[in-house]
């Protein structure tokens, strides 16, 4: 039999001549589950893993109280059109009510930049700084909720933690349209920290129980879609809502926080019903006794995903993740470039799109400033899927995350040397060009997951992606401030220094991958078949550190 390690970011391709074993893959359980090697899977994969036939079947063997464990087959074969087409049905009945919930979660997270242009501030007596620091809150409470919502996420299941956190939130939502001060706004800034942070770990976990890795950055891709998009429906649905200021007394931004929070809420209330555990657990009283899909469908999915990724089937959907793994992760060093990334690639656009209305409003009308914000959010999104299509198309992943940053430098550089002076539309045009910048953040999710080797480590690794995701904000959100309106010199001479460091960042973490792989293949190719037998036998190591895993780069 050929096995061969497909290396992501290099075409080159490891072989390992396994005599006696017939067509298939050698997969080898070790303690935290296969000892096995793949860019996507952490496994070594036949050229064909559609019809992968695994040899020594006990080795390939999903624990027992794995959901999918009575569909699991070894021999099992599909027509690669069948899946093609379950696909599509996976995307219309998950994705898509997935993305619904990023949706909601946007809308509640993000009117308030909505609610900034019907004198919100001035209402409630605050500052710019008074706004900053309610963000900070905001983000530092985020941030801490992340790892505890995962872990309960894991030990409840997505599905039952989701629509629970929606239902949470949008009650906090709602009754922001009751603030009257800085303590509430900052109690409610802190409220909603803590109930929406984990929720974007959460549901990658949930979408990772449906598709497998090369499928999962696209769909990703949608997800944050959904986000951009929310804020061209909350930019449409503001400037309709925003005119009830002085009905029942109320002011327009409370009457926006009111009725899209009960939004949200009606869309938690539906998810709790809607939401499968897995693929083979779509039958109930709500979505039908028969469920969604057939007894080979379900074979189909448990049986592509196993295949792909082996180690999904060491771990069931209730099952609880210890806190030491983030103890594990945080010691893989090999995992910090990104989390560096995630630390700092976003803040160069960040307090252009959080400031982006008070920007607006300073030459344009309220209803104009919502309106004229749309552009920058479809721009956005066209770059979110366009970049994300070119990085799977090209196998590069830190490559297309540095146009990121190419995009952005000009950019700052020109608002930060713009004379005061300058016509309002070149002002705008700016803006929308840097709030539209590149979004790679979909990329660096998925390469996350990829290269933490295994399910109990990717579980950690994504909440940790995100810990450091979310500390950028805190970051963004406190550069531009009151005694430097309305130019902001000051602050964007830091976005600039940051962008720099950007681009030496992902360079670094471009080298530093095919480094390491490079010095795995030395290692590997060194080693007589018969020691390469032995070692995937018999080592302890787990996941990204097995000789045959190769990182994504």
């Amino acid at each position: 039999m050929k096995a061969v390690t497909k290396s992501s970011g290099s075409s080159r391709e490891l072989e390992l001549d396994l005599k006696g074993t017939g067509d298939g893959a050698l997969l080898v359980r070790s303690e935290d589950g296969l000892a096995s090697g793949s860019s996507n899977a952490s496994s070594i994969v036949a050229e064909d893993e559609t019809f992968l036939k695994v040899p020594g079947e006990d080795n390939y063997v999903p624990i027992d109280k794995y959901e999918g464990r009575h569909r699991w087959d070894p021999q099992f074969q599909w027509d690669p059109v069948e899946e093609k087409q379950l696909v599509r049905k996976i995307d219309l009945r998950i994705c898509s009510w997935v993305c619904l919930t990023f949706f909601a979660l946007q809308l509640d997270r993000a009117n308030i930049v909505q609610a900034l242009t019907d004198d919100m501030l001035e209402d409630l007596g605050l500052t710019t700084n008074d706004y900053n620091y309610g963000q900070t809150i905001f983000y530092l409470c985020f941030l801490a909720a992340e790892l505890p919502s995962q872990l309960i996420s894991k030990k409840l299941g997505p599905d039952r933690w989701i629509p629970i956190q929606m239902i949470c939130w949008s009650l906090v939502a709602s009754f922001q349209a009751l603030l009257n001060g800085r303590s509430s706004f900052y109690t409610c800034r802190a409220l909603l920290g803590l109930i929406e942070g984990g929720f974007i770990p959460d549901t990658i976990l949930y979408l990772s129980y449906w598709y497998k890795g090369k499928e999962l950055p696209a769909r990703l891709a949608w997800f944050w879609t959904s986000y951009q998009a929310t804020s061209i429906v909350g930019a449409f649905l503001a400037a309709a809502i925003l005119t009830m200021r002085g009905i029942n007394g109320m002011a327009g931004w409370q009457w926006l926080f009111a009725l899209e929070g009960t939004v949200t809420g009606l869309i938690g209330v539906a998810t709790y019903f809607y939401m499968p555990p897995s693929p083979t657990q779509t039958a109930s009283r709500f979505r039908g006794k028969n469920g969604w899909f057939s007894e080979r469908q379900e074979k189909i999915m448990v049986n592509r995903i196993l295949r792909d990724d082996p180690s999904k089937g060491d771990m069931h959907n209730r099952q609880a993740v210890t806190p030491k793994l983030l103890y594990y992760a945080l010691c893989d060093w090999e995992m910090w470039p990104i989390y560096l990334i995630g630390l700092s690639f976003l803040i160069p656009n960040y307090p252009i799109t959080q400031y982006l209305t008070l920007i607006l409003k300073e030459s344009f009308g309220r209803f104009e400033v919502n309106m004229l914000s749309i552009p920058s959010y479809v721009l956005f999104i066209i770059n979110l899927l366009f970049f994300t299509w070119v990085s799977e198309k090209t196998n590069q992943r830190f490559l297309t995350g540095l146009v990121s940053q190419i995009w952005a430098m000009p950019l700052l550089i020109a608002s930060e040397y713009l004379p005061g002076h300058a016509s309002r539309w070149v002002k705008y045009t700016l803006a929308t060009l840097l709030v539209g910048t590149p979004y790679v953040h979909a990329i660096h999710v998925a390469i996350t997951s990829r290269n933490a080797g295994s399910v109990r480590t990717r579980t950690v690794a994504s909440a940790l992606y995100n810990m450091f995701v979310q500390a950028s904000n805190i970051i963004g959100s406190n550069i531009f401030r009151t005694d430097d309106k309305p130019l902001y010199r000051t602050g964007y001479k830091v976005l600039i220094a940051i962008c720099a460091y950007n681009i030496l960042l992902f360079i670094f973490a471009k080298w530093f991958y095919v480094w390491r792989n490079r010095v795995r293949d030395r290692k590997w190719n060194s080693m007589t078949p018969d020691q390469q037998r032995t070692y995937l036998a018999t080592t302890k190591d787990k996941g990204n550190k097995l000789l045959t895993f190769r990182f994504a780069h």
